[in-house]
């Protein structure tokens, strides 16, 4: 009996159970989700199909937002090409048969060409570092380029290239082979000296023997000290802002992450997609440009500070321009002012730079190593001065105190071999500036650069932190 009343119970609620089940079950169907981050993956997708790759980002977006300056694929005809058509030998055992290296100029050069800056881009900039005659739009480093400014014009002759690798007039992947095919992946794999050794086939075009100063930020400060330990005798100062003379550990794992998405992305297809879609999705998530950032990057180039004073933890506003009210439904899109930020850095850069030139530059900006291992691993040795040595037990105990910042307790295992391999630059006056709230390339790597300098004899080193809460950002 005890079963058959069970029983009986749950047959009398069955109607009112699938009633119930009928419900949601309609609700389910007709409150069908909308995702318009996603959408707009398809839609830019339709407009890259409308018209071809590089007209689409030639002719696109460009961000004023932010402290980034207006950045967008150049026109040919706003800057100089050299051609070098004899083969360049490559770090890695390769040889480029020949190379384009586009370049721009501010100023005037001397009658002794005496009074050149070269100066150094980061990552994915073209040489628009200010504005010109030819392209009046401010460039990346458009205030600190002119007449009484940090790079006087008055006094100097500016030199800026786009790298070799680059997608911005100079040599790179997108660019043809001698056979007249698109190089994609299997150009050679480049390294940080390879960009210095093409720029300086540039200057002995120009008939510029030695350097007023090497400057260079970010991976620019990486070439800037390459120019020194290239060419010695070529070189009569360094600047070094915000750059490192060792690529550390974790910066290589947040390229490499970077590199997995893009590569991730199926319209990548190994690198060859000149001729159909751009891995542009996994472009927007990856990577960053100096004036437009990818989602993922953005984070290591700014600072926690900067974000709670940027945009706390406010809501993003309605497309009526009105605040949402505090009982609106969060979705998977974005919500938070934040979101929407890097969302719209990723559509800005997604198109804009070259897919295969981000992956080579990056990883040869992990490759970068000037201890003294590193650089024997790769046959590296001075042009003009003797083979370093390590130091001596003592000099790794007793290094020179420096001015700036108190010594660290205790050195990296690799500290005295960053100091044997820094040699060549110890009679080169040398700038190096940190900033204090960077989290890519750490104020303790430019503490390291000092420390390590100074070790290896150099008696000429300044060093400056600077403050504020705009991260790796803040040299721009």
């Amino acid at each position: 009996m005890n079963l058959i009343a069970r029983n009986s119970s749950r047959l009398r609620a069955l109607p009112h159970r699938l009633s119930s089940l009928t419900f949601l079950r309609c609700a389910l169907t007709t409150a069908t989700p909308s995702f318009p981050c996603v959408d707009a993956h398809a839609a830019r997708e339709s407009k890259i199909l409308a018209s071809s790759f590089y007209h689409y980002s030639q002719t696109g977006i460009s961000s004023d937002s932010g402290p980034e300056p207006p950045y967008a694929r150049p026109n040919p005809l706003s800057y100089n090409t050299y051609h070098h058509q004899y083969p360049l030998e490559l770090t890695y055992g390769s040889t480029l048969p020949s190379f384009d290296i586009a370049y721009e100029t501010w100023g005037t050069l001397s009658p002794s060409h005496d009074n050149v800056i070269l100066l150094h881009t980061g990552l994915s900039a073209s040489s628009h570092a200010a504005s010109t005659e030819l392209n009046p739009t401010e460039g990346w480093w458009e205030k600190f380029i002119g007449p009484g400014r940090a790079l006087d014009t008055n006094q100097f002759f500016v030199i800026c290239t786009n790298v070799l690798g680059g997608c911005y007039g100079s040599t790179g992947p997108s660019s043809l082979d001698p056979e007249g095919q698109r190089y994609a992946t299997r150009f050679p794999i480049l390294s940080i000296f390879d960009m210095v050794r093409a720029q300086f086939r540039l200057l002995d075009h120009l008939g510029v023997q030695k350097l007023y100063a090497s400057v260079g930020s970010s991976m620019g400060g990486m070439q800037s000290l390459a120019a020194g330990w290239l060419f010695p005798d070529r070189v009569g100062k360094i600047v070094s802002i915000s750059g490192t003379a060792r690529s550390s550990p974790g910066s290589i794992a947040m390229r490499y992450a970077q590199r997995s998405v893009l590569m991730a992305d199926p319209n990548w297809n190994n690198g060859s997609y000149y001729d159909d879609l751009p891995p542009h999705t996994g472009m927007k998530l990856a990577r960053p440009t100096i004036a437009g950032h990818a989602e993922i990057a953005t984070i290591t180039y700014r600072s926690g500070p900067e974000w709670d004073q940027r945009f706390g933890r406010k809501i993003r506003e309605l497309k009526d321009g009105q605040s949402p009210s505090p009982s609106r439904s969060p979705t998977l899109c974005p919500d938070f002012l934040i979101e929407t930020y890097l969302d719209h850095q990723g559509e800005q850069f997604c198109l804009k730079y070259d897919a295969n030139s981000l992956l080579y530059i990056s990883k040869a900006m992990d490759l970068f190593d000037l201890t003294l291992p590193a650089l024997q691993e790769i046959a590296m040795t001075p042009a003009t001065h003797a083979p370093p040595s390590l130091p001596t037990s003592s000099s790794r105990q007793s290094p020179v105190p420096p001015k700036s910042h108190p010594p660290p307790f205790h050195y990296a295992p690799h500290f005295p071999e960053l100091a044997a391999g820094l040699q060549p630059l110890k009679s080169i006056p040398i700038l190096v500036l940190g900033v204090q709230s960077d989290i890519l390339f750490p104020v303790e790597q430019q503490r390291e650069l000092v420390d390590a300098l100074r070790m290896a004899g150099s008696t000429q080193v300044s060093y400056f932190e600077l403050g504020g809460v705009w991260g790796h950002d803040t040299f721009l």
